[in-house]
């Protein structure tokens, strides 16, 4: 039997395995294709050949690590792009190693490489008054002021990813007296997030704009062609109604805000409100309490609340403390006085 091509396999990758095998959504895909494509181009330029004439033989080990170092050097990406890039790589080359034998020592090669040590990702937040300030000042009027004020509100209530958020369609609102969302989150998993009444209200007038005869599948927020708003339209509506504002995060550096912002805003309210830290994993959709414990970790006023319930009462103030019982027990001092 014939090795196959390094194209009908790429094809096979993406097309079948992450779709059909592993059950990859679309915007995952992409995200293997584009990096797939910076390492075909990487290639190309190495060894150098035209992209239809590369072969299996080019994808060796120090190929491979050259890649990544350019990654770093020459496109200057972080380290954590980095390791999200070459975590792709080990997927494709395991890929490989499985459909064609004589690549699996290359693919147990590049499998070995380890990813670098990079502290945690910054979490950034709204505060509540900043969030308050944000909706009293959205426009009122205007073609898309209804669109944008509902927009906002859905990712800070529901605490969507924004891709989520874009892919919503009417038949996943349920707005009667319990009005919720029901949003397809990674994994192909759905899960239900309870409305506001605000919120619903807002979506309420969005969508009985419509036809009387529109589809229940189309898109709750669209953009002036009626189509679906993309996240990168979204983040462009984010930035144009946060332009002065800067995210909080636990680091001294603020920054400007993005959908994904407004995600962990929700986080981090629901947990000083006093909700239950498992009842917001299920509500963000965290896989892992790992994702949803954080929040904790950079409210600083969770952090405050906690230092009051436990500060020492021999802290040193301006008003006196009462006195230590052990001052009145003259038979104690006098031995303390004899020593």
């Amino acid at each position: 039997m014939s090795t196959p091509a390094l194209g009908a396999l790429l094809h096979a990758f993406l097309a079948d395995d992450l779709p059909l095998q592993k059950g990859l959504q679309p915007t995952s895909i992409k995200a293997y294709r584009d990096v797939l494509r910076l390492f075909l181009g990487f290639l190309v330029a190495d060894v150098p050949c035209r992209l239809t004439q590369i072969t299996l033989n080019a994808l060796t080990l120090d190929r491979v690590l050259r890649f990544l170092q350019y990654l770093e050097d020459t496109r200057h990406n972080h380290r954590r792009t980095r390791n999200q890039r070459l975590t792709i790589l080990h997927t494709f080359f395991e890929f490989l190693g499985r459909r064609v034998p004589e690549c699996l020592a290359v693919a147990q090669q590049v499998a070995a490489i380890p990813s670098k040590r990079v502290p945690p990702p910054e979490t950034r937040f709204l505060d509540t008054d900043e969030i308050a300030a944000l909706f009293h000042r959205l426009p009122t009027e205007g073609r898309f002021a209804l669109r944008d004020r509902a927009l906002l509100l859905m990712l800070y209530n529901s605490g969507g990813r924004v891709q989520e958020v874009a892919d919503l369609q009417v038949e996943h609102l349920e707005l009667g007296s319990q009005p919720r969302v029901r949003l397809h989150g990674k994994g192909d998993k759905w899960r239900i997030c309870p409305l506001w009444q605000e919120t619903a209200k807002l979506l309420k007038q969005l969508i009985s704009n419509a036809p009387p005869n529109a589809s229940s599948a189309r898109p709750v927020f669209a953009s002036h062609r009626g189509r679906p708003l993309t996240r990168f339209g979204i983040y462009k509506i984010v930035r144009r109604h946060t332009g002065d504002l800067h995210a909080s995060q636990a680091g001294p550096d603020r920054h400007h805000v993005s959908p994904h912002v407004f995600r962990h805003s929700c986080g981090v309210h629901l947990l000083e409100s006093g909700v239950d830290i498992n009842v917001i994993r299920g509500w963000l959709g965290h896989v892992r309490l790992d994702s949803t414990n954080r929040y904790a970790e950079i409210t600083v006023r969770a952090k405050q609340a906690a230092l009051r319930l436990c500060e020492p009462p021999t802290i040193a103030t301006d008003v006196p403390g009462p006195k230590p019982i052990w001052r009145d027990d003259e038979a104690l001092l006098s031995w303390l006085a004899s020593l």
